[in-house]
């Protein structure tokens, strides 16, 4: 066969298998609507699909059919106050559909209901409208992302959810548009491009609607950009507000923007160097919360860029706004206060975890309170009115800080957690104590339930850093989250902050009851894996969870009793929501495994190509099941027959570590080990080099490594494969 023909065929061939895959629309419709559905039907809504307005909204706990907005209310709590599925009845929750989507890639979105309609996103930035009884489709909107920007998503191409408002569907692409859809017809009303999209931005949060405006904010950090939150008009698209979080080139003077005054007073002063040529960091990706109490709006503020804190501010200054919560006037962006978590952040512990509100009787007194588990593992109760902290204990295994002092609100931290010209074993890590999955808070119970997770990590400076825009940039070398055996370059064991032993500390996750007043834990369940789902709290004294097992559970809310679990065949990531149609409470989650630790690490023992992502929902006496499953093994080792030098292997390493692994290293993105493209010189620059893939997500390498370089991955590849090859033989791997 000629070699372009052989070249060809292999792109073909890696094109039908590449994790991206899209799958069959048809075939995800079909199975949907012979899923077994709930004869029941909505009734015809009074109102026009996702009427939704300021006065509803402030009224939504009035309405608990309805889950119009992120965490249910304004308040977002995650809590429902339908308890007609309850701890004593809880046996006799049954499906009720399922909904299959066209894609294995993460699913995050929490779906949205209103009057009998369902509004979810997906992966690839999808938008859907379902019959919330039924699991029937209404319509499907595909805004046809730019497939190229998915090398900008550092955790996958998630998409945690939309917005409603006045007939209008909202929702953030992973090319960083702001789409509104009508609600009705499923077609485009208007789109905003939110950001430079030469740049490295992308969005993956979901989008509030405030008084008319929509709020989005956008991710990318790690790839050098400066972080901001735009303030659109809901009708027209047109841009009301900006604020940026960290502070830009000071030569260019201000922006413009909403955010100018605070950053010329109080941010700029606590800067140093020459950050702006990293970008800064600051993205607002997740927690954006309206107080309906007070008319203020919270922004949770993610990490500075590059992370280490040497590189980006010479070591100096607490670099405001990053990883705190910042206040503003919803009308016109403008600073209200803000309260900082992690001053002067080096670890990647961002303050953009979920925000819930909350009235608690502290003290003897009543307190309007915002509570927050971030990454760094203090959970914070925070006054709403003044910005000043309350109360933050440590709810996960903590070793850069002793304690939070209460009069000042920083932490007090050990001297070693700063990793400066040593290694550090750090907990929490990057990956967090808590996550973005959503935790709950229950009125009944006065508790708060928090996906938590250990996941320790070393940190030591990285000496040959350069920034490269577009890539990640963290200005640290790290040491395996998964074995616990952690050690310095030379390979000599390290000694973690407050003389914390490193030799084996296994990652784990567990769902959290914790009391927000006594800041004290009140039951714990453990897992094995840490990333698990987002916690729902019912009245019915309930709290569900998927996790990383498959398995989507429910928990007595007091005690933390497991009552009942399904087998939804996946991974589990996202939160629930609940509502109701025609008399019937429905529990709905999102299924589908992905995100950061999906696409960086690999679930234990599984090597499997996950299935595509569903929505299912559940009734008691549902009587849906789904259809058998089958896992399909990964592919064998594709070795190729040439041999390379060890100095060509070795050079590969260093690429590869540099460029391949936080993608493929996971069990989303393909195992470049089992590629048919690897064993093709041909074919592998045309990927890596030549950017055939970029459609689906493999964009082309060549501002970043030579055809030689990316020869030399191949070189190291080559000899991984060979390893797997001999374990498959001997049946020591899959």
């Amino acid at each position: 066969m000629p070699p372009f023909l052989r070249t060809f065929g292999t792109i073909a061939l890696l094109l039908a298998t590449i994790g991206c895959q899209t799958g069959s629309d048809q075939t995800a419709r079909d199975g949907a609507a012979g899923a077994g559905a709930a004869t029941s039907s909505p009734a015809a809504p009074a109102r026009g699909p996702a009427a939704v307005d300021a006065a509803r909204m402030m009224a939504a706990g009035s309405e608990p059919a309805n889950w119009p907005t992120h965490g249910g209310t304004y308040y977002e709590q995650h809590y429902s106050t339908l308890d007609q599925i309850n701890d004593g009845n809880i046996g006799k929750l049954e499906l009720a559909w399922y909904y299959d989507l066209d894609t294995n890639r993460g699913q995050e979105a929490m779906p949205l209901v209103v009057d009998g309609v369902m509004y979810t996103t997906s992966a690839w930035s999808k938008l859907f409208a379902i019959d919330a009884a039924t699991g029937k489709e209404i319509w499907k909107y595909d805004p046809e992302v730019i497939g190229g920007k998915a090398v900008h998503a550092c955790c996958d191409v998630v998409n945690r959810g939309a917005a409603l408002w006045n007939g209008k569907v909202f929702f953030g692409t992973i090319d960083g548009r702001l789409i509104a859809v009508d609600a009705k017809t499923g077609k485009p009303a208007w789109q905003a491009v939110t950001v430079d999209q030469k740049q490295a931005y992308t969005i993956t949060g979901a989008p509030r609607v405030v008084k008319g405006k929509v709020i989005i904010g956008n991710s990318g950090a790690e790839y050098g950009v400066r972080g901001y939150v735009s303030a659109y008009d809901a009708e027209t698209g047109k841009l009301i507000w900006r604020f940026y979080t960290v502070p830009g080139n000071p030569a260019n003077g201000p922006d413009g923007a909403a955010s100018d005054d605070a950053m010329a007073n109080i941010a700029a002063k606590t800067w140093f160097g020459q950050w702006w040529k990293y970008g800064g960091g600051g993205t607002v990706w997740d927690a954006i919360v309206y107080d309906p109490d007070l008319d203020q709006l919270y922004l949770g503020v993610g990490n500075g860029s590059p992370w280490n804190h040497q590189i980006r501010s010479d070591g100096k200054g607490d670099n405001l706004f990053t990883s705190s919560i910042v206040a503003v006037n919803p009308d016109t962006g403008k600073y209200i206060w803000h309260y900082q978590e992690t001053p002067g952040e080096s670890w990647d512990f961002t303050a953009t975890q979920p925000i819930i509100l909350a009235d608690l009787n502290i003290g003897g007194r009543p307190r309007k309170v915002l509570m927050q588990a971030p990454k760094n593992g203090f959970f914070y109760v925070i006054d709403r009115i003044t910005g000043k902290l309350v109360s933050a204990e440590k709810f996960a295994n903590v070793n850069w800080a002793e304690k939070i002092d209460l009069k000042t609100g920083r932490p007090v931290e050990y001297p070693e957690a700063r990793y400066n010209g040593v290694g550090t074993f750090m907990q929490p890590a990057g990956i967090g104590a808590h996550a973005w999955h959503p935790m709950a808070f229950s009125p009944k119970t006065g508790l708060v339930y928090i996906p938590a997770m250990e996941v320790p990590l070393t940190y030591s400076p990285d000496a040959h850093f350069r920034f490269r825009p577009g890539r990640w940039n963290t200005g640290i070398n790290f040491g395996t989250p998964w074995t616990g055996k952690v050690v310095d370059p030379e390979g000599k064991p390290l000694t973690g902050a407050a003389g914390t032993s490193s030799t084996e500390t296994p990652a784990g996750g567990s769902l959290l009851a914790w009391n927000p007043v006594t800041q004290k834990e009140a039951w714990r369940i453990r897992f094995d894996h840490p990333w698990n789902g987002g916690a729902l709290a019912t009245a019915g004294n309930l709290v569900f969870q998927g996790n990383s097992s498959g398995q989507f559970v429910a928990y007595r809310a007091d005690s933390g009793q497991k009552l009942w679990s399904f087998d939804a065949q996946a991974p589990i990531v996202a939160g629930a929501s609940s509502y109701s149609v025609g008399g019937q409470q429905y529990v709905a989650v999102m299924v589908g495994y992905g995100g950061s630790m999906g696409i960086a690490s690999p679930l234990p023992g599984k090597q499997i190509v996950p299935p595509n992502g569903r929505v299912i929902a559940f009734r008691i006496g549902g009587g849906a099941k789904l259809p058998p499953y089958t896992p399909e093994l990964r592919g064998a080792a594709q070795p190729p027959a040439e041999t390379f030098s060890p100095a060509m292997v070795a050079q590969g390493a260093v690429h590869y570590a540099e460029n391949c692994r936080v993608c493929h290293a996971g069990v989303i993105l393909p195992d470049l080990r089992r590629s048919g493209v690897l064993a093709d010189k041909e074919a592998w620059q045309e990927v890596v080099i030549g950017g055939v893939l970029e459609p689906r997500g493999m964009v082309s390498f060549r501002d970043y490594l030579t055809p030689a370089q990316a020869e030399s991955i191949r070189a190291y590849v080559a000899g991984e494969a060979r390893s797997l090859q001999a374990e498959q033989r001997t049946g020591r791997a899959q």
